[in-house]
């Protein structure tokens, strides 16, 4: 059997406690990588998941920081730092949506600053802490949204949030292409994690599901297959890009 593509590389995988994140940080550990598995409140899914990696004869291992949070950022890094000198992939997993859809008329300046210090800050400040450890070559992929793209009510700190990352993205693929490290972007729709599984009813489930032409809702292990591919051997010629995995929509 051949080496598995990322055979002796190391991942660190934020939000990987739960949803999106957990299937990200199984499907890189398949592929052979060592995982660090961020995760913020989700210890439990966190830690669970490390065990099973290790059990599989994997390498995984775990990381609590705050990613809304500059001094949790650096602390994290700091216990990363001190495990491992240097690692290979980092995925911006860790974020979240707006409760209620609150519109232009309704969003407050908590809801907004709320939404952007973990989806936007955060997630720039952990790139930024993470860069000076990446190794030459390495990959950085961020979680986007198909938001971006849309012109429905209710989304729009959201979408202002991820419309960001895609900006960072293209910059940063820039900036870091003198050492070869590829930054690239992923945009889900609708993926049918826990938290949609739980807070969504079925027929709305049924309807959106419909109105893709693939005919079905996402599963965390779509996104995690594209972001595995872009961690990988066969995209080592594709940066600064946006890449919507969305079934169609």
């Amino acid at each position: 059997m051949g080496m598995r593509p990322l055979e002796d590389k190391i991942a660190l995988v934020t939000g990987a406690g739960r949803g999106i994140g957990h299937a990200i940080a199984r499907r890189l550990a398949a592929d052979g990588a060592e995982v660090i598995l961020n995760y913020s409140r989700a210890k439990e899914g966190a830690e669970a998941l490390a065990a099973e990696i290790v059990a599989d004869g994997g390498k995984a291992w775990t990381v609590m920081g705050d990613v809304a949070d500059l001094a949790s950022i650096a602390a994290m890094f700091e216990v990363v730092a001190a495990r491992t000198p240097a690692f290979d992939i980092l995925v911006n997993n860790a974020g979240r949506g707006s409760n209620g859809q609150p519109t232009l008329e309704t969003s407050t300046p908590e809801i907004y600053d709320d939404l952007f210090a973990l989806n936007t800050r955060g997630l720039f400040f952990v790139t930024q802490a993470a860069s000076p450890l990446l190794r030459d070559g390495g990959a950085i992929i961020n979680m986007s949204s198909m938001v971006t793209r849309a012109r429905m009510s209710g989304l729009s700190v959201y979408a202002g949030t991820k419309a960001a990352v895609e900006a960072f993205t293209r910059i940063w693929a820039a900036e870091l292409a003198r050492r070869q490290i590829t930054v690239n972007s992923v945009s889900p729709s609708m993926v049918m994690t826990d938290l949609i599984r739980d807070n969504m009813p079925p027929d709305r489930i049924e309807k959106i599901a419909r109105a893709i032409p693939l005919g079905r809702v996402g599963e965390p292990e779509d996104i995690a297959a594209t972001v595995a591919f872009l961690a990988g051997p066969g995209a080592r010629w594709i940066t600064g890009q946006d890449f919507p995995v969305s079934g169609g929509t």
